[in-house]
């Protein structure tokens, strides 16, 4: 054997009953270790969505993935509710979507907040001023109808002889269309840290569209329960699925049929670690709908007098977001985007590559299984998102290109990335603190080989139930260069195949890991 030999040259030589093994290892990847991340991939974006990020960024001295990650958020919040991508066969994704960006203090997270979510509250500005007319139309109709129906009750009330049953009648039908009739509520496209409660009625009352944008963490604080004391997922987890929700109101219950929320946030690192405890996140799933970005801060290498962004820039994003939401506000039944053919084949070779990666035993994202398994459909969702902002007249009478899908792959990859980190960071993958254990176990009895069994048999049945439970930490540990799975040869008999051995890793044994 040479320095060159691989793990599989070893397993093949241990099937072929060699009595040797290499004899040389590298060293072992630290299980803390954390590779360089890949920056912002911004020119996926339109060429009017990347300048002004790239320019925000400069102005504001901050990484472009927070600026970039809330253009997302952004488009997201626009079309969110009002457009769904048509993948294939009866599988459809809208286009909202949760992200979060983690980023230390003093990194400017407001001024970045401000200058890309402002078109937004412009629109919602718009919206409001268009809808007043309407509104007050119907308040005083409804008010009128009401008053009519209080009249024809009380009238009722007082009557007698054969009258009565007419003035009755009169009076039901008069109540009946007083019920009938609805004010329109206050457009409204974004909310802070609301409650869960709020949050529902917002969506009912918005027709099942909502952002909730934030520079900070206290939504997750609200989610689980720190001031009602109970933790209340379901808008979140419904709200990103397009599950129904079901609302209840003071004088009624509601159905949201197909409920898009967006959310954007911003908070800080510290954030993550603390959410990453709370195990009813994880367990429900709430932590596996979040795109996460997780970029270096600038802070003490930033230029003192950057380039502000160019007006035209600004002036041209602020128009193209504002006609955008605008142009997709009025939309009961969301617009469908199709696919080409050739869209549909990128993604199919994305699943083909991706698919094998979420093996739990082996697979580069077996341990974040529940965030991997969402990849696919959030990478059309965002296929759809580019769609829309390369095509802001009319988009949705043209089909996703390969070259649109392609771009939404290179994001799916980059947060494909962050999200390793992330989940490491917020201490979320059981994966990893079991291969803590495991390497402490190896460590600690300095075998230069051993059988599962006796490994498994020197293990809590606390932490590893079953041998089933020891393997995925056995292949990070061999990923990470801790060890090397033996596969002996068959003996020829009949029964099951020999069990596999492990081979540790010269440091492992002399106590230096």
């Amino acid at each position: 054997m040479t320095p060159d030999t691989t793990d599989e040259d070893l397993r093949e030589a241990l099937a072929l009953g060699a009595e040797t093994v290499p004899g040389t290892w590298s060293d072992p990847v630290p299980l803390s270790h954390r590779p360089k991340l890949p920056g912002f991939p911004t020119h996926v974006f339109p060429n009017w969505l990347a300048q002004y990020v790239a320019a925000v960024a400069e102005e504001t001295q901050t990484p472009p993935d927070l600026a970039g990650t809330l253009a997302l958020s952004v488009l997201a919040a626009a079309a969110g509710g009002r457009s769904v991508v048509q993948v294939r066969g009866r599988w459809r994704e809208p286009t909202n979507l949760f992200a979060v960006v983690a980023l230390g203090p003093a990194n400017r997270k407001s001024a970045v907040f401000s200058a890309m979510t402002g078109p937004l509250y412009e629109a919602e500005k718009l919206l409001v001023a268009e809808a007043a007319g309407r509104i007050v139309e119907a308040e005083l109709t409804a008010k009128m109808a009401q008053e009519a129906a209080d009249k024809a009750a009380a009238k009722a009330a007082s009557a007698d002889g054969p009258e009565k049953d007419g003035l009755v009648a009169e009076a039901i039908g008069l109540a009946q269309a007083a019920e009938s009739l609805t004010v329109p509520p206050r457009p409204r496209l974004l909310a802070d840290d609301a409650t869960p409660e709020v949050i529902a009625t917002l969506l009912a009352e918005q027709g099942g569209r909502l952002a909730v944008m934030s520079a900070e963490g206290g939504i997750f604080d609200i989610i689980a329960g720190r001031y009602s004391g109970t933790a209340n997922m379901e808008v979140f987890l419904k709200g990103h699925a397009g599950d129904r929700l079901r609302v209840d109101r003071r004088s009624r219950e509601e159905y949201v049929d197909a409920p898009a929320l967006t959310m954007g946030l911003a908070v800080q690192p510290a954030v993550l670690e603390d959410i990453g405890k709370n195990r009813g996140f994880d367990g429900r799933g709430l932590l596996a709908r979040f795109l996460y970005a997780l970029p270096e801060s600038l802070v003490g290498y930033r230029k003192i007098s950057p380039e502000p962004v160019p007006a035209p820039v600004a002036a041209r994003y602020e128009h193209n977001v504002t006609a955008l939401t605008l142009s997709l506000a009025g939309w009961t039944d969301p617009a469908v985007l199709q696919l080409t053919a050739d869209a549909d084949g990128a993604l199919k070779v994305f699943e083909h590559r991706i698919e094998p990666q979420l093996r739990a035993k082996g697979g580069r994202l077996g341990h974040v299984g529940k965030w991997a398994g969402k990849l696919i459909g959030v990478t059309a969702r965002i296929a759809g998102l580019l769609h829309l902002a390369e095509h802001l007249d009319g988009a949705y009478g043209k089909p996703i290109s390969a070259a649109t899908m392609t771009a939404a792959i290179g994001l799916g990859d980059y947060f494909t990335d962050h999200a390793l980190t992330v989940f490491d960071l917020m201490g979320a993958d059981a994966t990893q603190a079991r291969a803590r254990t495991l390497l402490e176990a190896l460590a600690a009895n300095g075998w230069e080989s051993v059988s599962r069994r006796d490994l498994f048999a020197k293990l809590s049945r606390s932490e590893f139930p079953t041998v089933a439970d020891l393997e995925p930490a056995v292949a990070l540990l061999e990923e990470h260069g801790y060890l090397r799975i033996e596969t002996p040869p068959r003996t020829g008999k009949r029964g099951r195949p020999p069990a596999p051995r492990y081979r540790i890793h010269p440091q492992v044994r002399e106590g230096q890991v």
